[in-house]
C-alpha cells in the first residue's frame, strides 16, 4: 500500500538514479578504465609530471593558507565590528565569483607582466609569471568562496559563552584559544580542504600566467588538447580526483558531528573606534585590490593598443564582436538558462524526496546528488568525452548542459536539502489527512515557503554556467562553444584587449543577473508583509 500510494514518488527516485548512473557513474567508470590503458612508468618517467605534481602541491598549500588567513580576517571584519556600508563591502568582495579564473591571470598580467600597468608605474623588474602570480591569482580566485563560507560560520556563533569569559575577566587571548579555536577547528578544516581542492585543480590561472611552471592541470589540458592522450589524461584526472575526494570525506565528517541543536545568541556590538577603523582599512584594501583588476577590463576594451597607445576607441568591441563574441555569448546564454532551470528542478525534486519523503533508496538519491562535489570539472569534462564520444549527445549543446548541470549540481541541491529541513516534518501527514495531495501540497506551501531558496540555486546554475571553462574545454567546438573559452583564445593571439571585453562581458551578465535575482527577492519580501499586514488588521 506504501509502495502504490508513493508510486510515482518512487518512480521520479528512479528515474533520477537512473540519471546519474548515466550522467556520473558511468563516465567516471570510463574515466577509471581509461587509466588501465595508460603506459605508467612512461607518463612518470616524463621530468615534467613529476614536476607538475610538486608545483600543484607547492603553490596549494601557500595559496590556500594565504586565502583563508585572508578570508577568516575579512569574516571577522563584516561580522565582529561595526564597521558602515557593509553591504558595499560585501558585493565588492564577492565579485571575483563572477569572472573565470582565467580572467584573474589575465588581470595580473595586465598589471604586473612585462608591460603590466603597475610594473612601468612603479619601475618594478622581473615579471609575475610563475609560482608568485599563480599564487597571488589563486588567492584572489578563491578567497571568496572560503570568506563565505566562513562568515556563515561566525554569523551563527553564540555569544553567550563569550559574555560568560568577560564576566568571569578571561583575557582577549585566553578566550580566543579557549572558544573561537575551538569553535572555529572544524569548519576550518572543512575550509581548507575545499579551498585547497579549488585551487589544486584549477587551471586557468597557471594556464594564464603560471609560464614555465606548469601545474598539474596545465599538463592534463595540454597532454589532451594537445596530443589526444586520452589514457595519460585519465591518469591526471585520477591524481586530481584524490585532494577532492579527501575535502569530500572531510567535509562530510564535518556536517554529520557538527550540529545547531540550540538557538545562538547573537553578538551584541557596540562601537569601537580603534577597531572598526582598522575594519575599514582591511576592507577598504581588499576591495580595492578586487576592484582594480576589474577596472583595467574597461580601461583595456576602450584601449587602442595596449600597452602603447591607450587612447579611447570603441574598435575592440566591434572587433571583438566580429570575431564571434556575440555568437558565443548568445551560446553562453543559453546553456547557463538550461542548466539554471534544469538544475533547479532536479536538485528540488532529489531535495524532496530525500527529506520529505522516507522512502528507500533515499540515502543513496542523497549521495549521488552530492557526487560533483568530489568531482573536479576538469576531470569531468574528460570523463564525458571519454565516455559519451560517438554518441548521439556529443559536440550538441545538450552535452554542455549536461555537464555543467552535473558539475554544479551539489551545492544548489544542498541548499534546498537544508531549507526543506527547515520546514514542519508534519506537513505531508496533515495534507494527507485533509485530503490535500502531494502536489498541491508543493505548490500551495512548500515552494511559497522556498521561493528565495529556490531563486538563489538559479542564481548559482547560472553565474558559474557562464564563467566555467574547466569543464567545458575539452567537449565545446565551433558552433558550441561558450564566450569563456575565447578569453584564453586571444590572450594567445596576444590580443588583451578583446580578452578584456570578454571578461567584462561575462561580469556584466551575471551582475545583471544577480541585480534582477536581487530585485525579484525584494519584491517577494515586499509583497509577504503587505499580506502580514493585512492579516494583522
Amino acid at each position: 500500500m506504501k509502495f502504490r500510494r508513493n508510486g510515482a514518488w518512487n518512480m521520479t527516485a528512479v528515474l533520477l538514479g537512473c540519471f546519474f548512473l548515466v550522467a556520473v557513474i558511468l563516465p567516471l567508470l570510463r574515466l577509471f578504465a581509461g587509466c588501465l590503458q595508460a603506459d605508467f612508468s612512461k607518463i612518470f618517467a616524463n621530468p615534467l609530471v613529476p614536476k607538475g605534481i610538486a608545483n600543484s602541491i607547492q603553490v596549494s598549500l601557500c595559496a590556500t593558507g594565504v586565502s583563508v588567513a585572508l578570508a577568516l580576517l575579512l569574516a571577522w571584519c563584516m561580522n565582529r565590528t561595526k564597521v558602515r556600508g557593509k553591504w558595499l563591502f560585501q558585493s565588492l568582495l564577492l565579485l571575483p565569483m563572477l569572472i573565470p579564473s582565467i580572467s584573474h591571470g589575465m588581470g595580473l598580467v595586465i598589471l604586473f607582466g612585462a608591460n603590466g600597468k603597475l610594473t612601468n608605474l612603479l619601475g618594478l623588474s622581473g615579471g609575475i609569471y610563475g609560482f608568485w602570480g599563480i599564487l597571488l591569482g589563486s588567492v584572489m580566485y578563491s578567497f571568496p568562496v572560503a570568506y563565505l563560507m566562513l562568515a556563515d560560520v561566525l554569523k551563527y556563533e553564540d555569544a553567550t559563552p563569550y559574555e560568560a569569559a568577560a564576566v568571569l575577566g578571561l583575557s582577549r587571548w585566553h578566550t580566543f584559544t579557549a572558544i573561537t579555536l575551538p569553535f572555529l577547528r572544524k569548519p576550518l578544516v572543512n575550509v581548507i580542504f575545499a579551498t585547497f581542492t579549488m585551487i589544486v585543480t584549477d587551471y586557468g590561472v597557471p594556464l594564464m600566467i603560471g609560464g614555465a611552471y606548469k601545474t598539474l592541470p596545465v599538463i592534463m589540458y595540454e597532454e589532451v588538447i594537445g596530443r589526444l592522450d586520452f589514457a595519460q589524461g585519465s591518469v591526471f584526472g585520477l591524481l586530481l580526483l584524490l585532494p577532492a575526494v579527501a575535502a569530500f570525506v572531510i567535509d562530510m565528517l564535518c556536517r554529520s558531528r557538527t550540529g545547531s541543536g540550540y538557538a545562538s545568541r547573537p553578538f551584541e556590538l557596540k562601537p569601537a573606534f580603534w577597531r572598526d577603523c582598522a575594519a575599514f582599512a582591511v576592507l577598504g584594501a581588499v576591495s580595492l585590490a578586487v576592484v582594480y583588476p576589474l577596472f583595467s577590463f574597461v580601461q583595456l576594451t576602450f584601449a587602442s593598443r595596449y600597452p602603447k597607445d591607450m587612447s579611447f576607441t570603441w574598435h575592440n568591441i566591434s572587433s571583438t564582436l566580429n570575431k564571434g563574441a556575440l555568437d558565443y555569448l548568445e551560446n553562453s546564454v543559453q546553456i547557463a538558462l538550461a542548466v539554471a532551470l534544469l538544475g533547479t528542478a532536479a536538485a528540488f525534486l532529489c531535495a524532496y524526496l530525500t527529506v520529505r519523503l522516507p522512502m528507500r533508496g533515499a540515502r543513496f538519491l542523497h549521495l549521488m546528488s552530492i557526487t560533483s562535489l568530489a568531482v573536479p570539472g576538469i576531470v569531468l569534462g574528460l570523463a564525458y568525452v571519454m565516455f559519451f564520444k560517438g554518441s548521439f549527445i556529443y559536440g550538441t549543446m545538450s552535452i554542455l548542459i549536461l555537464v555543467n548541470t552535473i558539475h554544479f549540481f551539489s551545492s544548489p541541491y544542498l541548499m534546498m536539502y537544508n531549507s526543506l529541513g527547515k520546514l514542519n516534518p508534519n506537513l505531508e501527514a496533515v495534507g494527507a489527512t485533509l485530503g490535500v495531495g502531494r502536489l498541491r501540497l508543493i505548490k500551495d506551501v512548500i515552494l511559497p515557503q522556498t521561493k528565495a531558496t529556490l531563486l538563489e540555486m538559479f542564481a548559482y546554475f547560472f553565474v558559474n554556467s557562464m564563467m566555467t571553462i574547466s569543464a567545458v574545454a575539452f567537449l565545446a567546438n565551433a558552433k558550441t562553444k561558450p564566450v569563456s573559452l575565447m578569453i584564453n583564445q586571444f590572450e594567445a593571439q596576444t590580443l588583451l584587449e578583446a580578452a578584456a571585453f570578454v571578461s567584462l562581458l561575462i561580469l556584466l551578465v551575471n551582475l545583471a543577473l544577480k541585480g534582477l535575482i536581487f530585485a525579484v527577492k525584494n519584491l517577494l519580501q515586499g509583497r509577504n508583509r503587505r499580506k502580514a499586514n493585512e492579516q494583522t488588521i
